[in-house]
């Protein structure tokens, strides 16, 4: 960079992303799941009843920024760590300052931005000061919570999952930016239809991602120029720069996993194995690849290659017992093997739909003969009267009618590929269920 190009980067101002974060609820974009009238926490503020909650998301979702609103929401004293450098001295210490603003009537919100980090130990030291409300605890984290936070922590909080950002909402952060900022307002920033999608496509959802990218897009042009009108090289070399090495705490490390898994789903061993030896080079936590493999097992192979679960449980399983370097090498078979079996994504898909036929039309009862009859008294009731034993059938079937009794024309949520293993699975219930499975 020039001195002769205008650098938004060296400025006295905090960073884009900072400035512009909402300064009211009203403001926030997003999240309408989480902030519509009747939700948990829209009620919570009205009756100034605040919990202690983690936030589960992806980055750049609005998980800081819904913190501090919250704090502002219920009139709290505010204190903002990291999982990466603060200690449990640090955390007794806010925990005591909790102690001494509750005596005087007065809360306090202590939001930890990738609690994921903390060790049990950490985690320990706030079990106490969470269950006796010295502090509203507010935990940030990428990492499934089910993995990373201790279960008496985790029993204390709600989980509250965020969603990464649409692009109309994306849209419309963005516009907000470059027209109200106190500096992107002066420089009337202006940028065609192309360089708008290409920003908005990049940054993977991310409201952090892609205003630093903006931000650093403009930098690029000289002083004094106005309007400053971007163009796709500026994206392009935007991302460029802040992508040159792995960082396990930045954007490279989410774009980095999201290549890693779109590549094995995308059955091309070699390239799988290319990400995953940037992440291993890069000190990726092994557990986390192993994690997300044992994901992809399910949703991208599912019942095509069911092996691959078990295989990819034992890599997890292994990779805890002997750590790295060793654990790379099962790491990269358990890659390559998954990369190369056949893929099905039908069961995942099945329960997508299910949930969604569900949520439209509600649960139904279940029918009696399906009921577990463990007393007299159920039994007198007519649970599990009438049940047909499939085991007592030719075949080990017996065609019974499994969903409530009032849903006519039951569903088919599932629907088997010819891949794999998942072939088999097909014929066959296209013989025990002909009318769903043709």
């Amino acid at each position: 960079m020039t001195g002769q190009q205008t650098s938004l980067l060296n400025n006295n101002l905090p960073p884009l992303a900072e400035r512009v974060r909402p300064a009211d609820l009203t403001e926030f974009v997003g999240q309408h799941h989480l902030l519509g009238e009747n939700s948990l926490l829209k009620r919570a503020i009205r009756n100034g009843t605040p919990f202690s909650l983690i936030f589960w998301g992806p980055p750049g979702s609005g998980k800081t920024t819904l913190a501090k609103l919250l704090a502002r929401a219920f009139k709290a004293e505010y204190f903002e760590i990291s999982a990466v450098s603060a200690g449990v001295k640090r955390v007794r210490e806010i925990l005591e300052k909790g102690k001494s603003a509750l005596t005087g009537g007065r809360r306090t919100l202590l939001f930890i931005d990738e609690i994921h980090r903390f060790s049990k130990s950490q985690q320990d030291a706030l079990l106490h000061g969470v269950e006796n409300g010295t502090v509203i605890l507010i935990g940030a984290t990428t990492e499934n919570p089910s993995f990373e936070i201790i279960s008496p922590l985790l029993s204390r909080c709600k989980v509250i999952t965020l969603e990464a950002y649409s692009l109309p909402e994306l849209h419309t952060i963005l516009y907000r930016a470059i027209e109200e900022d106190i500096l992107l307002s002066r420089l009337k920033v202006e940028l065609c239809e192309k360089v708008e999608t290409m920003l908005l496509n990049t940054c993977g959802g991310d409201v952090r991602k892609m205003l630093n990218t903006l931000e650093l897009a403009i930098s690029l042009h000289a002083s004094g120029e106005v309007p400053v009108v971007l163009r796709e090289d500026d994206i392009r070399e935007a991302l460029q720069s802040k992508t040159a090495l792995y960082d396990k705490t930045g954007d490279y490390h989410y774009d980095t996993i999201s290549a890693f898994i779109k590549s094995v789903r995308g059955s091309d061993p070699d390239a799988a194995i290319y990400w995953l030896a940037i992440m291993l080079i890069g000190g990726e936590k092994p557990e986390f690849i192993a994690r997300r493999l044992i994901i992809l097992a399910s949703e991208d192979i599912g019942n095509a290659d069911p092996y691959a679960l078990v295989l990819t449980n034992a890599c997890m399983q292994t990779v805890h017992a002997v750590g790295p370097p060793e654990s790379d090498i099962v790491l990269a078979q358990v890659t390559t093997y998954l990369a190369s079996a056949p893929k099905s994504n039908a069961a995942h898909s099945a329960l997508l739909k299910a949930k969604e036929f569900i949520g439209k039309r509600g649960s139904g009862a279940v029918p009696l003969q399906l009921r577990n009859a463990p007393t007299k008294f159920m039994k007198s009731m007519g649970y599990g009267k009438n049940y047909n034993y499939p085991h007592s059938h030719k075949e080990h079937f017996v065609k019974e009618n499994y969903f409530p009794d009032d849903l006519e024309n039951p569903p088919s949520f599932y629907k088997p590929t010819d891949q794999g293993r998942e072939k088999f699975l097909k014929e066959r219930l296209a013989i025990l269920w002909k009318d769903r499975f043709k």
